[in-house]
């Protein structure tokens, strides 16, 4: 590796690092980070914000002033050079006399890809793409789905045995109070590691999703705890074909414009006036045999700019999801535990008997407490989409 590669890698690591610190504020932007270097020392640097409105890289050129002439800028992202809340940070860069931009990949977007970098390409300025792109695409990915298919990224997250199982016992469900279903005696399947762990997943997502039959079983509430600041609160979305969800639930009585119901297009007025009095958003979509149309359900979200959705659910919605594609990553904590009986499944599907639901790619392992923690992907966004 060339003294000039191994810079390159270092400075693309700190854009990379400070793009992060984006998470939960950039909605529905994608995080970026910027720094500017002349003869390998950094003169400024920036992340982007939504509320700061300043996209990193202009704001870096902003904060580093005329020095930033002839210096190189680093960020993991291909500068946007049209005008939306801003002016065209290509602009910003050319005006500046930066001489040479390490980009980490192109713009997802299809209608604006490669536009950027050709017009500082025109203009005379070096550039380079690739650099830390693997990781940049991962960091990016839930929007460059929504940006070319308008619906969510979706994880889905589930906490099980080492034999598959969500629950200890089967949930109770009682209508207006629920029981515990995933923990018995106090007992959880996972560890407060993991239940940490999942918060931060929850800080990352912009929603997320259960089944009604998680809610009367276990009285959720399904709010971000982790601490970190967020541009606007976590979306709480539970599916409910028949309105069954109790105004006595944690999340009903909670609700402050960040609690979504999905129901059928035919739900009982009295039953949304009900629950819209309780502050609970009802959204009615299309059904087929008294089920909801789950990509009907991902448009909707879609169309709310709820770019990244993290499922939480029982088997019923986990197989509905995976046998109709619609997940495109996994996250499952499975604890060292053995039940030794089929209480409630990870997922239950409707594939032809020995036929997977679903398989895993990129699949990498990693401990959390006492847990095992494997994630995978289901599809590629960059590719399958």
């Amino acid at each position: 590796m060339s003294a000039s590669t191994a810079s390159d890698e270092r400075w693309m690591r700190r854009a990379l690092a400070l793009a992060r610190r984006g998470v939960a504020l950039t909605h529905p932007n994608p995080m970026v980070g910027a720094v500017v270097v002349r003869e390998d020392r950094p003169l400024a640097e920036a992340f982007h914000t939504w509320d700061g409105r300043v996209h990193a890289e202009a704001l870096a050129i902003r904060r580093a002033g005329a020095a930033a002439r002839g210096a190189t800028l680093y960020l993991n992202l291909e500068p946007c050079c049209h005008t939306g809340r801003t002016p065209p940070c290509t602009e910003a860069i050319l005006s500046a006399g930066i001489g040479r931009v390490v980009a980490a990949m192109a713009d997802p977007n299809p209608a604006v890809s490669g536009k950027g970098f050709r017009a500082l390409r025109r203009a005379g300025v070096e550039v380079e793409v690739g650099i830390g792109q693997e990781e940049a695409q991962r960091l990016n990915e839930a929007f460059a789905l929504w940006i070319r298919r308008r619906r969510p990224f979706v994880t889905l997250k589930a906490a099980a045995t080492l034999d598959g199982q969500l629950a200890f016992a089967p949930p109770v469900r009682r209508a207006g109070r629920a029981a515990p279903g995933r923990r018995i005696a106090n007992r959880w399947i996972s560890s407060a590691e993991s239940r940490a762990r999942v918060q931060q997943m929850r800080h990352t997502s912009d929603a997320v999703l259960t089944g009604i039959g998680t809610v009367l079983a276990d009285d959720p509430l399904l709010t971000d705890r982790s601490g970190g600041k967020r541009r606007r609160p976590l979306q709480r979305v539970v599916l409910d074909a028949d309105l069954r969800l109790p105004v006595s639930s944690r999340l009903a009585r909670t609700a402050a414009g960040d609690a979504i119901v999905f129901t059928l297009l035919s739900a009982e007025r009295a039953a949304v006036r009900r629950l819209e009095r309780a502050g609970v958003r009802v959204v009615r979509v299309p059904g087929r045999r008294g089920k909801l149309d789950l990509a009907q359900v991902l448009s909707e979200l879609g169309k709310m700019e709820i770019v990244s959705l993290m499922a939480e659910a029982g088997p019923a919605l986990n197989g509905a999801l995976l046998s109709a594609g619609l997940v495109e990553k996994l996250v499952l904590f499975y604890a060292p535990v053995i039940l030794g009986r089929e209480v409630v499944p990870l997922a239950r599907g409707g594939r032809a008997a020995g036929a997977p639901l679903a398989e895993a790619r990129h699949v990498s392992w990693s401990w959390s407490g006492p847990d095992l923690v494997l994630e995978g992907y289901l599809r590629d966004v960059y590719r399958d989409h």
